[in-house]
């Protein structure tokens, strides 16, 4: 296949997943049959019972989010940038499941560098992903030729992209450490606050701290405050998201985290669905967002210096733009790595 057919599959398949996302009726034009559409459906709805943290509307956030990425402007000047293999290597992808098609980033970045991929699905999330390589190869059954999924190990590859916890590189490097590699383990969001942030910015923030319930590496879980900082505007604009404690699993980590600290007698914030703790630790528990206040911009220069190795996003006035952590363009490599580059090279 060539980077141009490689693309036009990309570009079908975003068509749908925009379809699914906005939950818009069966439309031949969209390139699949319906019975193809209304299994995709299904398996969003029926997400839930296979995994209690991927909801519908956290589903459906990332095949919008992905899909914009599927369209053919965006995708030529992507890819056309790095040279495409004549010659393709299989490349292992060790796929997470921490939030839905968390992994899928690497599967396009594979196909569109001209290698070909064998992935290793999650079993938190094995459904998604062959459902979507389903429809693309309706499109052109070429790309089963390129596309090798399976949830047990993988061998035979001549190269390794991995995502996982820290815990997980010690198995990566003893595994597959003599391959190429990209290593991918935990990492996390902070935002910058001045103190003149509005309401709607808060907001904004809200969905960066807990989208896919903050399961992400790219979800804020510190906040770098000034000084005399008064969180009553940031509680104002996170309001919205109180729904969330009524999620069973999400809750059952506020209670939790919540009678460790009272029993404990160490001092946090509570709005009754999220614990702040002032802490410069920079990961904070599920269900908690640590801060730290700061009297000079170069605190926090030094701080975001000191745990570069660690944070995914920086979120702020002059950074990420609030409420945009979640919806990185297609050119945001994970771990700051260019995959495409390194899939160049291999």
């Amino acid at each position: 296949m060539t980077q141009k057919e490689i693309i036009a599959g990309f570009v079908k398949l975003g068509v749908v997943m925009r379809a699914i996302a906005n939950q818009r009726d069966y439309d031949k034009e969209c390139g699949v049959s319906e019975e193809q559409y209304v299994r995709l459906f299904e398996l969003v709805n029926h997400q839930i019972h296979l995994n209690g943290w991927f909801t519908k509307h956290f589903v459906l956030f990332s095949l919008r989010e992905y899909g914009k990425m599927l369209q053919k402007e965006e995708l030529e000047k992507f890819a056309t940038k790095y040279s495409f293999a004549t010659s393709p290597k299989k490349i292992a992808v060790i796929m997470a499941g921490n939030i839905p098609l968390v992994g899928f980033h690497d599967f396009m970045c594979v196909l569109l560098s001209g290698h070909s991929i064998i992935a290793k699905l999650s079993s938190d999330d094995a459904r998604l992903l062959p459902e979507l390589v389903g429809i693309l190869t309706t499109f052109d059954d070429r790309f089963s030729e390129r596309i090798t999924l399976t949830t047990g190990f993988v061998k035979n590859m001549d190269a390794v992209i991995a995502t996982g916890s820290d815990n997980s590189l010690k198995f990566f490097e003893e595994y597959f450490g003599k391959y190429p590699h990209i290593f991918r383990r935990n990492r996390t969001g902070v935002a910058i606050l001045d103190g003149t942030e509005t309401k709607e910015q808060m907001e904004a923030l809200g969905l960066d701290i807990f989208c896919y319930f903050g399961l992400g590496c790219r979800n804020v879980s510190h906040l770098i405050v000034p000084q005399d900082y008064d969180f009553k505007t940031f509680f104002e604009g996170i309001f919205k998201f109180g729904d969330l404690i009524n999620h069973n699993k999400y809750g059952n980590n506020y209670d939790y985290n919540r009678a460790v600290y009272l029993l404990n007698q160490i001092s946090i914030i509570d709005n009754n669905f999220v614990l702040l703790k002032e802490t410069e630790d920079l990961h904070a528990s599920l269900a908690m967002v640590n801060f730290h206040r700061y009297s000079q911009l170069s605190e926090v220069e030094n701080y975001l210096k000191a745990h570069e190795q660690a944070i995914q996003v920086v979120v702020g006035k002059n950074h990420t733009p609030f409420g945009c952590a979640q919806t990185p363009k297609i050119d945001e490599f994970a771990d700051h790595v260019d995959t495409m580059r390194f899939l160049e090279n291999v």
